[in-house]
């Protein structure tokens, strides 16, 4: 499962997995213990950072007009330069 697409991509089956609008704690601890996946969903670079920093995400969804957030440098977001 790729770490960032666009809302409504096939590539990635959102039906069995547990998706939510922003990082909620007790949700992705409760989904990670029976091993759901968890997809959150981001509108901003700092969103998608917040929600990658979870070791529970498995993908973050995007909206399908922000080609902008598909392209951010992952590690420069993260670390820096």
């Amino acid at each position: 499962m790729p770490e960032l697409v666009a809302e409504g991509d096939p590539a990635v089956p959102v039906e069995e997995a547990l998706v939510l609008d922003a990082v909620e704690e007790e949700a992705l601890r409760a989904a990670f213990a029976e091993g759901r996946p968890v997809v959150v969903r981001a509108s901003s670079a700092e969103e998608v950072k917040a929600a990658l920093a979870r070791p529970e995400v498995a993908c973050v969804l995007v909206p399908a007009d922000r080609d902008d957030l598909l392209s951010l440098d992952l590690t420069e977001l993260t670390y820096g330069r």
